[in-house]
């Protein structure tokens, strides 16, 4: 597969401070890409480079094999980009923002109505009449990505689509991303990793300007332990956690509330045998005992930390 955007010791500083650190990327194309890291991890500095906002210190970025610095606006045209803050007019109704997109792109007559028609129930908006001043921001950021589709790119890159969203409007935009799958690349940057793990493919992760990781999440969750055990005990929940971290196939303990220990673990079927042995040698009753996944977010701590 060829590469939606690729990069090459991409570094960017401002002055004295380094915001994008040596950064080696390759995002496949047709994927949706997550792009995860802490606040100030150096995510919107990639984006500005990469949509030739901002022009690297050294190192280089290639979107859709063109390499941005020596195109310049001419790889635009195959990009679409939503801001983490998208900025509308007001007093415009959805149809008429898009057919206004479309009109920066050279678009007109029936190919723009129809595009817009699409992109409009694609976003939900179809019957909608009122003024987008009126919007919520979960309808908003919908019309957001419809417009960044307006020109139908190769590339859409999203900069934190759902950090400012009730569940419900997170849903629906997620939602939407989901429906792109095979018609667009998706460049996902956040640093809600829920989000990342319902809807992506693969997942680099950033920190202080570095990339620690990039791989499939499945490789990722696969890399950094096989699975979780949740126990729910009554009595000595304290030391039952302690001689759990013992075993050889516990890698981590935490104790919760009402007795809820969960357990980090290298052997699923060790782990289930050997439980409510221990359990039951204490004296303690089982109510309890649940396999899992590990999430993005255990993975996402054990490489960056969790002191923030």
């Amino acid at each position: 597969m060829s590469s939606a955007i690729r990069t090459s010791a991409l570094t960017k500083s401002y002055g004295r401070e380094l915001v994008v650190d040596a950064l080696d990327l390759d995002v496949e194309e047709g994927s949706i890409f997550g792009f995860l890291g802490p606040n100030g991890a150096g995510k919107t500095t990639t984006l500005r480079l990469a949509t030739g906002l901002a022009r690297p210190t050294s190192g280089s970025i290639r979107i859709l094999g063109q390499d941005v610095a020596a195109v310049g606006s001419a790889v635009r045209s195959e990009i679409g980009f939503l801001p983490d803050v998208p900025a509308f007019y007001g007093w415009m109704t959805a149809p008429e923002f898009l057919r206004f997109a479309g009109g920066l792109f050279g678009m007109s007559g029936a190919a723009l109505r129809e595009r817009t028609e699409m992109l409009l129930d694609l976003a939900g908006l179809t019957d909608v009449t009122s003024r987008i001043g009126g919007f919520s921001r979960g309808m908003k950021q919908r019309l957001g990505i419809a417009q960044a589709l307006i020109n139908a790119p190769r590339l859409l890159l999203l900069d934190e689509p759902t950090s400012a969203l009730d569940p419900m409007g997170r849903k629906d935009v997620l939602d939407m991303i989901t429906a792109l799958r095979g018609r667009t690349t998706v460049f996902f940057s956040t640093h809600i990793l829920g989000d990342v793990e319902r809807v992506c493919d693969t997942v680099a992760i950033l920190d202080h300007g570095r990339l620690v990781t990039q791989a499939s999440i499945h490789e990722l969750k696969a890399r950094h332990g096989t699975g979780k055990v949740v126990v729910e005990v009554i009595g000595n929940s304290d030391v039952l956690a302690r001689e759990f971290s013992e075993r050889r196939w516990a890698t981590a303990t935490a104790r919760g509330d009402n007795g809820r220990i969960e357990i980090k673990v290298t052997d699923l079927r060790a782990a289930q045998h050997d439980i409510p042995t221990m359990v039951a040698a204490h004296g303690s009753g089982l109510a309890r005992l649940e396999a899992g996944e590990i999430g993005l977010e255990e993975v996402f701590v054990e490489l960056v930390g969790g002191d923030r």
